[in-house]
């Protein structure tokens, strides 16, 4: 039998990588720089090629090592979805998950999520992860996170996803402004730069230009905030308005304001949730369950 190589010296080759500095990747890894260094030249000897090329000073990775660098990457991450696959067999609601979602359902959602799983499957844990749906991608797919939970469209290609549910879009103004807002509404009549709306990393941005057909980016302020929150405050000091999905507005975000919700014209403006997983997991009935139960927390009212 082949001489195969170790996967512990795989997994500090991909910190390495991850690091870019073998002493942030040894405590990473939990063990000395030397005993990383040692295994990555012992990695080299194995597969009789160089991975990296080192100086006294800093060190950079050949074209050869940028690949078995991807490969270890698949490795690893199949072989941790091959030791969930016979820790749950048969129970498939137990163990962890490394759930990401994005900041625009994270505050509104997932608190619920977590405590539903406690109440069903107390054996099971959810590890959360809050980023933007371009790094969560980038995460599931390295192996970093098991399952992800965002608002679609998005390119998921390459992976497995479920729709769970409907997220309405709301246009939110102060009342006082609202006054002046004609019904049906017409954005035409809106002054220029009054409509204010998240950083364009933030998928909702995208989301709500599409589903409200914001086709006039005139009429959009060239100021990006942060966070729904940030927007909330800058809508309540009579700035102008802005569109809310109805989670957020169903979480109490508008307490404590004088904004007034307005159903913005046409078709109802929409966003889909929906929970994404690589295609290689072997835990596609866990996923499911758990979509399911997603999907019955966003079709209940909150309490």
């Amino acid at each position: 039998m082949k001489h195969l190589p170790s996967l512990k010296n795989l997994y500090y080759l991909v910190n390495l990588h991850q690091e870019q500095n073998f002493n942030r990747a040894a405590k990473l890894c939990h063990v000395s720089q030397s005993t990383l260094s040692s295994g990555i030249q012992n990695l080299e000897e194995q597969l009789g090629y160089q991975l990296i090329e080192r100086d006294h000073k800093s060190f950079m990775f050949t074209a050869t090592g940028e690949e078995v660098v991807q490969r270890a990457l698949k490795i690893l991450t199949d072989v941790d979805d091959l030791v969930e696959l016979v820790k749950n067999q048969g129970e498939p609601m137990t163990g962890e998950i490394r759930l990401g979602c994005i900041p625009t359902i994270a505050p509104f959602l997932l608190s619920r999520v977590v405590r539903q799983c406690q109440k069903s499957y107390p054996t099971l844990s959810l590890l959360l992860k809050e980023d933007t749906t371009d790094r969560l991608l980038a995460s599931l797919g390295k192996g970093e996170l098991d399952l992800l939970l965002l608002a679609l469209p998005a390119d998921v290609s390459g992976f497995h996803s479920m729709k769970v549910g409907v997220d309405p879009f709301k246009m939110v103004i102060h009342k006082d402004l609202a006054v002046d807002i004609h019904q049906p509404i017409d954005y035409q009549t809106l002054p220029d730069e009054s409509i204010f709306l998240l950083q364009s990393e933030h998928c909702i941005t995208g989301h709500a230009i599409s589903a409200c057909q914001l086709g006039d980016s005139a009429k959009v302020n060239p100021f990006a905030a942060t966070s729904l929150h940030t927007l909330v405050q800058m809508v309540n000091s009579k700035l102008g308005t802005t569109f809310l999905p109805q989670m957020a507005i169903d979480a109490g975000i508008l307490k404590d304001t004088d904004l007034t919700v307005m159903t913005p014209p046409g078709d109802a403006p929409y966003r889909e949730i929906g929970i994404v997983w690589r295609q290689t997991t072997s835990r596609i009935m866990t996923f499911r369950t758990l979509g399911l139960e997603i999907q019955k927390l966003l079709q209940q009212p909150l309490e």
